[in-house]
């Protein structure tokens, strides 16, 4: 299961991915009853009355309200996982965290989890199942350098020997590129767009050298359609990509120089919906000289990742130690010694 700030995508072993929705939940404020999940709630962003709240029970890979996550998970995998809840021996679920997340954000993902009825949950760290997804050599004694471009943050991780050898999370993502994008057409252009058509300006910088925007005009209010230049945009979201840049730089400083000079050869691979970022590419080949690969359907690396090591892809992870047990579901898997086997 990958609990991404964008999409939720759960895999089921011999069936494939089975869930693959956006992150969203529609609350009713005034009953508190969920409206909509996945995309149903998407479609509702923007569109609804006051009483409704769209959200965001997961950001970061991080589940920050376990409530809302549990009911979100409950729509989703109704129909398509749920009857596998019910099992007498429990299912096994393999999670992916972000690196270097603390006790707290591990038990929250654990309890998204158990309330759904799950018996056994591994922890994976992103970066390692993002790797594993993209086919590096993690488990061998080389180098292996993942760059996982979320929504929210992007993780950056130097690898080897199946663990992390040094890796930061740069509070930037693809909700920094649109936000930037989104004010530079309010403040220079006098328009406000949907969120989703912003997403579709930076993915056709490259096709197009003026690109048609259909907006709000924030003067008179009424729709109105202008054309923006690409190589303007292009350079806009180059200024919050910097501090990506400079995550990268620090995570190289940190790793010993027997792994750099075999970054220098087998070179730097980003995986996570960012990936596709006009230039990002680029920009990271520029800034450390080393070749920069694009993983093949780079969204879907880290959940590829955490299949295969429900499957048995051999890896040599460190362990944690298991988190206490609060709640029944907890307390119940604390007495198992596998209820907890956090990877990496």
């Amino acid at each position: 299961m990958d609990l991404g700030a964008s999409r939720t995508r759960i895999y089921l072993k011999n069936q494939g991915l089975v869930v693959d929705e956006p992150s969203l939940a529609a609350v009713d404020t005034r009953t508190g009853g969920l409206v909509a999940v996945g995309s149903v709630a998407a479609r509702m962003v923007g569109r609804s009355p006051d009483h409704i709240r769209v959200a965001r029970p997961i950001s970061s890979g991080t589940v920050v309200d376990t409530e809302l996550a549990q009911s979100m998970l409950r729509q989703l995998a109704d129909g398509r996982v749920a009857p596998l809840w019910r099992r007498a021996g429990g299912v096994r679920a393999v999670v992916g965290v972000p690196h270097d997340s603390g006790p707290l954000t591990r038990k929250a993902a654990v309890l998204a989890l158990s309330g759904l009825g799950v018996r056994r949950v591994e922890l994976v760290d992103i970066p390692v199942a993002a790797a594993i997804g993209c086919q590096l050599p993690v488990d061998l004694p080389e180098a292996a350098m993942v760059v996982v471009c979320g929504t929210a943050t992007t993780q950056i991780a130097v690898l080897s020997l199946g663990a992390v050898v040094a890796a930061t999370a740069v509070p930037v993502g693809g909700d920094a590129i649109e936000h930037a994008i989104a004010e530079h057409l309010r403040s220079k252009h006098g328009v406000v767009v949907p969120a989703g058509a912003i997403r579709e300006i930076y993915q056709r910088l490259d096709a197009d050298e003026y690109i048609p925007v259909l907006g709000k005009d924030v003067g008179s209010g009424l729709a109105r359609q202008l054309s923006i230049e690409s190589a303007g945009i292009r350079d806009l979201i180059g200024t919050p990509l910097t501090a990506l840049l400079d995550g990268i730089a620090g995570v190289l400083r940190r790793s010993p120089p027997d792994l750099v000079v075999d970054l220098a050869d087998r070179g730097i691979t980003l995986a996570g919906g960012g990936a596709h970022i006009p230039g990002l590419d680029t920009m990271v080949r520029n800034a450390t000289g080393m070749p920069v690969h694009v993983a093949p359907d780079p969204q879907t690396r880290v959940i590829d990742g955490l299949a295969r090591l429900m499957d048995g892809r051999p890896v040599q992870p460190a362990a944690h130690e298991p988190m206490p047990a609060e709640t029944p579901a907890e307390e119940e898997a604390a007495t198992d010694p596998e209820a907890f086997a956090p990877v990496a």
